[in-house]
């Protein structure tokens, strides 16, 4: 056999992804939305709450919901569960898990004859799960930066500065204003190691490279820093698992999925890791200097680096590379689809016609600029949502659509700055990659050709890669990663976009303006 799953399970949809690498194919891609299946029985809305002052959570319920309809789904089709060697997934970043000490017994003794959310849903201290688009933990992350000695000793220490989003924040905020729960609390997990351990039946720590978007852990110990678990909450080590190396299975696949849908007893399960990590191997991005850039929910921009450099302006982050090996630098942009899709819709536009638009409007868009804010940004950080336009007429919906897109383009490289890294090429992926015309824009900006890939789920097809990797490396039969991204990771054919000497002039000169507004209206907020 030679079939490997990658699971994601993100923001709006958890996707299942098989690859066969005897014949270097992608087997099968499904993808379960979540408010087209879930919103009546749990009242998401793009698969979250909304709970106000910046609170946004999720049902850490409707994911093991989400994962057996996964599964079953493969298996109508027609796929022999049986014939996967190994699994290995991403979850959505930042997401922290509170599971009672009920929880532990209860994967260990699930019975296949019913359905996960029917035994699972008594584990929980917490019901919902504060995910990254969560920002309302301002005050914990100045506490936990001055615990430690600072915003620098942080950055240090961990590779970041205090983020919002960030889970150690989270957990602190939890443990302030609900600490019953949080000493009722026997577990913490992250998305990522909570999917693993519904997996595996029993639970599994997090991975380097989900462990260092958490604030908590030592960047370059790759284990859980004391000094910053104290300044988080009390009790906090007796809470989390050691960190799980990337590379090592954790176990084997759980009865309830060999009785339920066919596994097999020696399918191995691999720690998950984040999506931003998991999408760096996905992309092939498995040497120091290559670039990619993510168009999904949020906009990331993110480089594979050998060493841990960090942004002293806290406007970038650093993961582990789930290789094991390297280290991701990433920038994160809220204002992603959100921004693009509240564009379009502003103007009652289809993606086709929004594709229109830009083709049939000039580079510069006449000095027309936009600051897309439709919700409080990362980067720069923006803390209310705030739509600036200028020399830019609101009517005019043709220009807003390549203002916006001009907005995300002019922002990513002026952010990417911090990375060091040059960058000569773009590796593309994410729903908004299928449209020319936007990654025409980016190409002209950064000056350099763009490339687009046929998947866009990356961080389902990097878990499937490191599940075979990690399979391989298990049954004695390694080989580099380079090998082993190799057959999956080659842009579509055609599908290179190369930079226009014209256009790109123009973006040269703009860039400073665009830059110019968006620092005068950061110090506004």
């Amino acid at each position: 056999m030679s079939k490997y799953l990658g699971i994601d399970s993100s923001t709006q949809s958890i996707t299942g992804l098989l690859i066969d690498t005897e014949n270097n194919t992608i087997v099968a891609e499904e993808s379960i939305n979540f408010d087209e299946r879930f919103k009546a029985a749990y009242g998401v809305e793009n698969g979250v709450f909304d709970l106000g002052n910046g609170a946004v959570h999720s049902a850490p319920l409707m994911w093991a919901e989400a994962l057996d309809l996964l599964l079953q789904t493969l298996k109508d089709q027609g796929h022999d569960l049986s014939e996967i060697d190994a699994i290995a997934g991403s979850g959505q970043q930042h997401g922290t898990v509170y599971l009672n000490n009920t929880a532990a017994p209860a994967l260990q003794n699930i019975s296949s004859a019913f359905p996960l959310k029917d035994q699972l849903a008594g584990i929980f201290s917490r019901d919902t799960t504060p995910i990254w688009m969560d920002t309302s933990t301002s005050a914990q992350c100045a506490e936990i930066e001055d615990s430690v000695g600072g915003q620098d000793k942080l950055l240090e220490l961990t590779g970041n500065t205090a983020f919002e989003r960030f889970s150690g924040p989270q957990i602190r905020k939890f443990y302030q204003t609900e600490p019953d729960a949080y000493n009722n609390t026997a577990y913490i997990g992250l998305v990522s190691s909570y999917i693993a351990s519904l997996l595996a039946g029993k639970l599994v720590g997090v991975d380097p490279g989900d462990g260092s978007g958490t604030n908590m852990m030592d960047i370059a110990a790759r284990e859980w820093s004391p000094i910053a678990l104290d300044a988080t909450a009390p009790d906090l080590t007796d809470k989390l698992l050691p960190i799980a190396p990337a590379g090592q299975a954790i176990g084997t696949i759980s009865h309830y999925f060999m009785g339920r849908y066919g596994f097999t007893k020696d399918c191995l399960v691999l720690p998950f890791s984040g999506d931003n990590p998991s999408s760096l191997i996905g992309l092939g991005l498995v040497t120091p200097g290559q670039v990619a850039l993510s168009l999904g929910t949020s906009d990331t921009l993110f480089a594979c680096m050998d060493q841990p450099r960090t942004s002293k302006t806290g406007e970038g982050a650093v993961f582990a590379s789930p290789d094991g090996e390297h280290y991701m630098a990433l920038t994160c942009y809220l204002n992603g689809s959100l921004a693009r899709e509240a564009v379009r819709d502003i103007y009652h536009f289809d993606w086709a016609s929004f594709a229109e638009a830009l083709r049939i409007t000039v580079p510069g868009n006449n000095s027309g600029l936009m600051l897309p804010y439709f919700s409080p940004e990362i980067v720069p950080k923006v803390s209310e949502p705030s739509v600036v336009r200028q020399n830019l007429n609101e009517a005019d919906a043709k220009a807003n659509i390549r203002a916006v897109i001009e907005a995300q383009a002019l922002s990513s490289s002026i952010h990417a700055r911090w990375m060091g890294v040059d960058i000569s090429s773009l590796y593309v992926t994410g729903g908004a990659s299928a449209n020319a015309e936007i990654l025409r824009v980016y190409a002209d900006v950064h000056n350099c050709p763009v490339h687009r890939f046929e998947t866009a789920n990356s961080a389902a097809l990097g878990a499937a890669l490191r599940a075979a990797h990690g399979h391989q490396s298990a049954t004695g039969n390694a080989v580099s990663w380079q090998e082993t991204v190799a057959p999956f990771t080659e842009p579509v054919a055609g599908s290179t976009i190369k930079p226009d000497k014209d256009a790109v002039a123009v973006y040269r000169e703009m860039i400073t303006e665009y830059e110019a507004l968006e620092k005068a209206h950061t110090v506004a907020n």
